[in-house]
């Protein structure tokens, strides 16, 4: 495994795992309450009777939690993990209390820049699993990828 990956060592196909990160209850209302402050992302009993039919994260918590093990996983693109744009954000079902979260990044395309040779593109899909492997959230990034320059 790389320590850091250039434009040019990346190849369509390639794929990276992550390590596991667990959402706990009190995590999953502390964020809510600041950023997504719904019924069903507070309160057990609103969120029973909630489309969620239980407490559920919202799904930025999971996107924010996405991006913390996609900076920690074995992806490490030069220049940091720097987007310019999403082409798909998808929340597949509900993370719940408990659920272990990990992220596998899978290289989508790959291109140099046409007005600044010292960078490209990589189109990169990330698939957010709970501990079943179901997937709960996938997205597709556009990320700026320094070039390799002695």
């Amino acid at each position: 495994m790389k320590e850091i990956y250039y434009l040019d060592d990346l190849s369509v196909g390639q794929r990276f795992g992550s390590g596991c990160y667990v959402l706990d209850e009190k995590a999953i209302k502390r964020f809510a309450a600041e950023y997504d402050p719904q019924p069903f992302h507070l309160n057990n009993e609103a969120a029973t009777e909630s489309f969620f039919q239980g407490l559920a994260a919202s799904g930025w918590h999971t996107a924010a939690v996405t991006m913390r093990l996609l900076v920690e996983s074995e992806f490490k693109p030069a220049g940091g993990v720097i987007g310019a744009g999403l082409d798909v954000l998808q929340w597949h079902q509900p993370v719940r209390p408990g659920d272990k979260l990990s992220v596998e990044t899978e290289i989508v395309e790959v291109r140099l820049s046409k007005s600044r040779p010292e960078q490209g593109m990589v189109k990169a899909r990330a698939t957010t699993h709970n501990q079943h492997n179901e997937p709960v959230q996938t997205f597709i990034a556009n990320l700026v990828v320094k070039r390799y320059v002695p």
